[in-house]
């Protein structure tokens, strides 16, 4: 017997989503470079996939830390360095400060190419 799985998490999209959920939070505390996540607040994001959650979130977390931001000193990524605490249910992310400001100050996202795989 043979069992097909018709699951397949969609890496990019949950990254864009994280990504997304980021930016608006620093829009709303604009003193903070250091993030800290709840695992159940990214579960809710991600419609409750719990795969997404355990198992894929580092996976998901590579792609995310992909994304960058137009600064003064160039193109820099966002995400500098991130954790998942599992023993407090948390994710700890440290973002670049330049690139937080140039979010702030309205600067787009650079996505990654989601045809390049690293």
């Amino acid at each position: 017997m043979s069992l097909h799985y018709a699951h397949k998490p969609n890496y990019f999209l949950y990254a864009q989503l994280i990504v997304r959920h980021i930016q608006n939070y620093v829009q709303k505390n604009q003193n903070t470079s250091q993030l800290v996540f709840e695992l159940n607040e990214i579960n809710a994001l991600f419609q409750d996939d719990f795969a997404s959650v355990s198992v894929n979130l580092d996976g998901i977390m590579n792609i995310a830390d992909e994304y960058k931001v137009e600064t003064l000193s160039g193109d820099q990524k966002l995400i500098q360095h991130y954790n998942v605490d599992v023993k407090n249910a948390q994710l700890l992310i440290d973002c670049n400060p330049e690139a937080l400001q140039s979010l702030r100050d309205g600067k787009p996202l650079i996505e990654p190419d989601a045809t390049i795989q690293e």
